[in-house]
């Protein structure tokens, strides 16, 4: 029968301790690499807003601007033209809704209506508004990439609690 002594194994060498701290540390690397990959400009692109949405469709031209923040763009409406029946029937939409008489003639196409967004690191933008031109209301909002194709955008009054969110889908 073997004594004590005979049936403990070797300390490791240190070439396999060096080899096993490298893969712990390649492993973490790894873990973290989605987290990294997710630049600043992963929201920069053209978005489809959802279907449903008063007045149709848009696409929205998501971008860095000038000072660094975000700001998103009307480029394309499902529906450009006022409704038959309404008073300006035929007509391009123009921001009728803005509180602002003197914004009420500008072309809803072309309106940015996401402005400040900074990228918070986390697949989160904040510190930005949306504007509605449906009915002329600007709200606090914050935008979270779902994945790659999907854009979460809430606006609220006060605290993201107190708000809708509406995703949009990435148009490629």
């Amino acid at each position: 029968m073997p004594n004590r002594n005979q049936l403990r194994t070797p300390p490791p060498s240190p070439t396999a301790t060096t080899a096993l701290l490298l893969a712990c540390a390649l492993i973490s690397l790894l873990a973290a690499l989605p987290a990294v990959a997710q630049p600043a400009d992963a929201v920069s692109g053209l978005w489809l807003t959802e279907e449903g949405d008063k007045g149709g469709r848009a696409r929205v031209e998501v971008k860095r601007n000038e000072e660094g923040t975000f700001t998103g763009t009307i480029v394309w409406l499902e529906e450009p033209l006022f409704e038959p029946g309404e008073p300006r029937a035929g007509e391009p939409k123009v921001d009728l809704e803005n509180p602002d008489p003197a914004l009420r003639e500008r072309p809803v196409l072309g309106l940015a209506i996401l402005e400040g967004f900074t990228y918070d690191g986390d697949g989160t933008w904040s510190g930005g508004t949306i504007y509605d031109p449906a009915n002329g209301k600007t709200y606090k909002a914050r935008i979270r990439l779902g994945d790659e194709d999907t854009l979460d955008v809430r606006g609220y009054v006060g605290i993201p609690l107190f708000g809708r969110t509406t995703t949009w889908r990435r148009v490629r």
